[in-house]
């Protein structure tokens, strides 16, 4: 895995104090053509409560029975359903297609959502399983968690301990009834993805994306160190992603990474006064992950983010680099859906749209057009807010915030969003 940190200003003006930011480039290499990928350990776990009857549960199960035609014979899968009660339909074990379809086509709609019930049940057939490959738990459900555990935080504790055991977790909601902000998080802590199918068309490809993604991932439990220097102090990272306080600075956690992929972390940084002239190291940072192929190790890689002080006269004359700024841009226009969701729901609509305009006019002065046009797309939904908007507001910035190109995460992208 190439990582690379370019600085917004490349070089800063001595004896001065500055805030920047900082752009982490990590590029993962495409797999050899002949590569022989890893088995796939999968838990579906579906709901089957009474809101999803009719057309939702007809094609979850249609969902179900094209990811296990395409699974091959050395993976394993485990079908779980959920209402008030959890059924094990299917234990882990090597797929075969006619007990699967025989397990699929006993589905039907039942009551409640003991939606900790099903996500535990799929972590019971996955956690034993080898970890020579990918084990991750595919949750889908259109309703609240209203029976069994049902605290957000308890919940996201527990996808969050999974992930350490090497299971992970990816969510897909539908409709309009779940809670997008808990299977958001539960799928940040479980180093997964999050998904909003907005009808029953959209899960297909959501399932295609997660089957392409299991095929293709290279490393478990990417992780992002950053020590700031001395008197040098983190001030966020834009991006939102989970992360630990560590030695002043963050651990950064990215979840697994795939195969062909480019991903982008900024980080915004306080420098003190420079009082020499010269290159000079203010942070360091420390990339680990777990490789997964034909051997699995633990690698450590670090990388010093090194500033140059100049004098001032020098450092007027640099213009900064458009490229981190115009990803600086692009997070903002995430945050600015996530402050529209919250002054939306506290009915402050006009408040909202201003900000809508504000950076949509940013975007535009840097010449980001089609991301201008996107935020002004959003922007025109408030006028008819609901929980649909709500959920394509938030479906957007996570996908915003984890700066992955559309080749290798395929995104919904609705105007609502």
């Amino acid at each position: 895995m190439e990582t690379s940190v370019r600085l917004e200003h490349s070089v800063l003006a001595v004896e001065q104090e500055h805030e920047l930011h900082a752009m982490v480039e990590l590029a993962v290499p495409e797999l050899p053509e002949q590569a022989e990928r890893p088995p796939l350990r999968v838990a579906l776990v579906l709901d089957r409560s009474g809101s999803m009857a009719g057309p939702k549960l007809a094609v979850a199960r249609r969902c179900a029975r094209w990811l296990a035609e395409r699974l091959r014979p050395a993976d394993e899968l485990a079908l779980v359903v959920f209402d008030g009660h959890v059924r094990l339909l299917a234990p882990r074990a090597g797929v075969d297609s006619s007990r699967v379809r025989a397990a699929i086509a006993s589905i039907g709609p039942g009551g409640q959502t003991n939606l900790s019930g099903g996500w535990l049940r799929g972590l019971g057939e996955l956690v034993d399983a080898p970890a020579d490959g990918p084990r991750k738990i595919l949750l889908l459900t259109d309703g609240l968690a209203n029976q069994g555990i049902t605290d957000h935080d308890d919940l996201v504790g527990m996808a969050r301990r999974a992930r350490v055991e090497g299971v992970s977790t990816s969510t897909i909601g539908f409709g309009e009834g779940f809670d997008e902000d808990l299977l958001r998080d539960m799928a940040d802590a479980g180093g997964g993805n999050t998904h909003f199918a907005e009808t029953p068309d959209d899960a297909p490809g959501i399932f295609e994306c997660e089957l392409e993604g299991l095929t293709r991932v290279v490393a478990h439990n990417v992780t992002l160190d950053v020590r700031p220097g001395p008197a040098v102090e983190l001030l966020g990272v834009l991006n939102d992603y989970p992360s630990l306080a560590v030695d002043g600075g963050a651990q950064i956690e990215l979840g697994d990474a795939y195969a062909g992929e480019r991903r982008r972390v900024v980080l915004k940084l306080r420098i003190p006064h420079l009082a020499a002239l010269g290159p000079c190291v203010v942070a360091e940072l420390v990339l680990r992950f777990t490789s997964v192929g034909e051997t699995i190790e633990q690698r450590t890689t670090t990388i010093p983010v090194v500033a140059n002080a100049v004098s001032a006269a020098e450092a007027a004359r640099i213009a900064p680099d458009a490229e981190v700024g115009e990803q600086v841009l692009v997070l903002r226009s995430a945050r600015v859906r996530d402050d529209a969701i919250r002054l939306a729901d506290e009915g402050r609509f006009d408040e909202a749209a201003r900000a809508f305009d504000a950076t949509a006019a940013e975007l535009l002065a840097a010449g980001l057009v089609d991301e201008a046009r996107e935020l002004r797309a959003a922007r025109s939904t408030l006028m008819h807010y609901d929980a649909t908007t709500r959920k394509g507001f938030n479906q957007r910035s996570w996908e915003l915030k984890r700066g992955r190109a559309p080749k290798e995460q395929p995104r919904n992208r609705r105007d609502r969003g």
